[in-house]
């Protein structure tokens, strides 16, 4: 299953549908793009800036991230020439229809260079792009 960062956000951090994303990924082969390492840190940073966590939920977060790669339970998908491309083809090919930007491009087009994984993301643009290109989507169960 591909995860883009604002899923692993949830899954290091404290947020009201952390517990649901957790329980959709138990048991899955979990990949990303390289490009989390830095996503997930400015995410982390900005969410202490806007004072929805302290500094150590921060610093935990992160480790837990880091701790997470090291133990191969995020595995990292090379950012590479080969991706660049295709996010700009993906770009192309979505901007009729999804306002996509260019860092979900990159998870997009990473994901379905890579075995065309399932990807699970909760940014709408993100699932648009996903669906419009052909990618299979992994949804939160809905509640009632």
């Amino acid at each position: 299953m591909y995860l883009d960062s604002c899923v692993i956000v949830k899954l290091v951090s404290h947020e009201p549908d952390s517990e649901a994303y957790h329980r959709l990924v138990i048991g899955q082969f979990l990949v990303t793009s390289e490009l989390a390492v830095v996503e997930v840190r400015s995410a982390l940073l900005a969410k202490e800036r806007a004072g929805r966590i302290s500094r150590r939920d921060r610093l935990t977060g992160w480790g837990l991230f880091q701790e997470k790669v090291r133990g191969q339970e995020f595995l990292l998908l090379p950012l590479d020439r080969h991706v660049i491309e295709r996010a700009g083809a993906v770009i192309d090919q979505c901007h009729s229809q999804v306002r996509l930007r260019t860092l979900d491009a990159i998870h997009v087009a990473t994901a379905e260079l890579h075995g065309g994984e399932q990807m699970c993301s909760s940014d709408q643009r993100v699932c648009d792009a996903s669906d419009l290109i052909g990618l299979s989507l992994v949804r939160l169960p809905q509640t009632e």
